[in-house]
């Protein structure tokens, strides 16, 4: 069984740009299946041959314990040949199930920084040079016998004395020339007609010769342009690793997500994961962020056990409970995601990455409405120090996410949407469409340029109509002169409402960790029970780290322009066009 290579596709941003190549490789005898992402269509193609590789390895391991399994079944002759099949599927069944229970666990000992340099091709062309077709025999003439002549003793008549004598000896002589006249004609005829047939065959055996020689020719140089756009395909892929490779070691951000993409698509998962993920690295952070499609909990594997029933001459399954499917469902996502920051964290010596943000996604139907829907249902922060010096071999994964301060349901199989800690800002994330627009809003109206007095009071309407549904309301302060906001929200829910403060940074940096410890103390201060920071920029990964086990939210550029979408209104982000006109003004 052999490794299935998809199509080699590229995905294009929201304005039409290549952002990387990718296809889908998978084994269907191994349960395998991978995404390929590379920068270049070669690449990938490289990238996949080599997992073909791999798996097949694998799978030539498979076949020698499956032949190993046959031979014990051969000695148990009280079982069935169906019998034997249902320990087999049995074993494979317990086998998908516990691959999945130690997710984490079986990546910590292969995890670690990939070398790009033994990703090149060394190998030389594999073609085989192509052979000359075999000529055919050369055309014979026919042989028709030698010319017929007069003297042969065919054509001379024996006369006797008596027939002399009575005059017969004439005919006979008349005979005699008739029957060499006649076999003389045959003889010219056939020898015509096999010339005739010796210069056609000629014809066909030269223009035979000829094709079969202008066929080798193309097939040569079919070859030898075959071999060198493969020597010309190989420097260019080895060109681009080494290219990869100096600049990811100068910290090049580009080079770093493609480098992080491929050391993602080399992670070995069963093939109903995704394996799809998008990436987005903030050198001024050090931060990258991974948004990462999930398995769908009808898509994990329930077989637990499979018996042989005699009596009935049939196969009876028997699946894990819902309960435990549940169970393995939550299992597999809280791995998943510590996985998914162990394995980049260890690829990372140069220490390019010093922070991760984890969203998991997941497709599903939508039972409610029978609509396809995407939510985020996990999200997580952590810094590299903090991560690694977790004993992940040990950990109960549940609890390691919570002591990490990740978000998240108390039950990941209920599919409870949740905020994620950040977005990805999309090419086309800076714009939201709304059915209402503002009167003083449009797509054209820079937030992170905007007059901070016209901000304070967008910020205010804002949080105004976000309380409303609720019966709050939001008072705003006197106006500050950095150019924030400072605003009381009153939340009148029982539970979960109470005061409110509310402060905005339209910033065009990196909101630094001191900003969020100034509205926790304000938090305090005020005697508030939540405190909310609005920025048009990001926030530093100690600016997350700080805000994990306090009552903070903080929302960046992104989770604002969702905010005005909700509430109806066309705005945009554009931090370079802000510092433009900030210096030029």
């Amino acid at each position: 069984m052999k490794t299935q290579i998809g199509q080699i596709l590229a995905h294009h941003s929201a304005k039409g740009q290549i952002l990387h190549y990718y296809c889908h490789v998978m084994h269907p005898g191994l349960n395998k299946s991978r995404l390929i992402k590379a920068s270049s269509p070669g690449m990938v193609g490289t990238l996949a041959e080599m997992q073909a590789k791999e798996w097949a390895n694998k799978w030539n391991e498979v076949c020698e314990k499956q032949d190993a399994r046959n031979k014990k079944a051969e000695h148990r002759s009280h079982l069935s040949r169906s019998q034997n099949e249902a320990v087999e599927r049995t074993e494979e069944a317990q086998f998908r199930l516990e691959e999945l229970k130690t997710l984490l666990v079986s990546s910590l000992e292969t995890a670690g920084p990939l070398d790009l340099k033994s990703l090149k091709i060394t190998a030389d062309f594999s073609g085989p040079k192509p052979k000359k077709e075999k000529y055919p025999d050369e055309p014979k003439i026919k042989d028709v016998g030698p010319e017929p002549i007069q003297t042969n003793p065919r054509y001379l008549p024996k006369i006797n004395f008596l027939e002399k004598l009575l005059g017969f000896g004439a005919s006979k002589i008349k005979a005699a020339q008739l029957l060499f006249e006649n076999d003389h004609a045959y003889w010219i005829k056939d020898k015509v007609s096999a010339n005739q047939e010796f210069e056609s065959a000629q014809k066909t055996f030269k223009s035979a010769i000829k094709e079969i020689d202008k066929q080798y020719k193309n097939d040569v140089n079919s070859w030898e342009q075959a071999r060198e756009d493969y020597k010309i395909n190989v420097q260019n892929q080895n060109a681009e690793l080494d290219l990869l490779d100096s600049t990811y070691a100068t910290g090049d951000s580009e080079a770093i997500v493609h480098y992080t993409e491929t050391v993602l698509s080399h992670s070995d998962y069963p093939n109903f994961f995704p394996k799809e993920f998008e990436l987005e690295y903030t050198p001024e952070t050090k931060t990258l962020l991974i948004e990462y499609l999930l398995p769908y909990i009808d898509e994990l594997p329930t077989l637990r056990e499979v018996k042989f029933i005699q009596t009935r001459e049939e196969f009876q399954e028997k699946h894990i409970s819902q309960a435990d499917l549940n169970k393995l469902f939550d299992e597999v996502i809280y791995q998943t995601a510590l996985r998914t920051i162990y394995e980049v964290f260890k690829s990372d010596p140069p220490h390019h990455i010093e922070s991760i943000v984890f969203n998991g996604i997941v497709n599903y139907v939508d039972k409610s409405s029978g609509h396809n829907t995407s939510a985020c249902i996990i999200s997580i922060q952590a810094s590299k120090e903090e991560f690694l010096a977790i004993n992940l071999g040990l950990v109960d994964p549940k609890a390691c996410f919570k002591n990490l301060k990740g978000v998240a349901s108390s039950k990941l199989h209920g599919i409870s949407p949740i905020a994620p800690i950040m977005n990805i800002q999309r090419d086309d994330s800076r714009f939201v469409a709304a059915h209402d627009v503002a009167d003083t809003m449009d797509d054209s109206t820079n937030l992170a340029a905007m007059d901070w007095q016209d901000f304070e009071h967008l910020i205010r309407e804002l949080f105004a109509k976000e309380f409303s549904t609720n019966g709050g309301e939001v008072k705003i302060t006197q106006a500050s002169r950095d150019g924030g906001v400072d605003a009381i929200a009153f939340d009148p829910d029982p539970i979960r409402g109470g005061k409110i403060v509310i402060q905005a940074k339209r910033y065009t940096n990196t909101v630094t960790v001191s900003a969020v410890r100034d509205l926790y103390g304000t938090v305090l201060n005020e005697g508030a029970n939540k405190g909310v920071l609005v920025t048009t920029s990001d926030y530093g990964p100690d600016a997350y780290s700080f805000a994990k086990d306090k009552p903070l939210v903080l929302l960046n550029g992104a989770n604002l322009l969702h905010l005005m979408s909700k509430h109806g209104h066309k705005a945009r982000i554009d931090i370079k066009e802000a510092k433009l006109q900030q210096r030029n003004s």
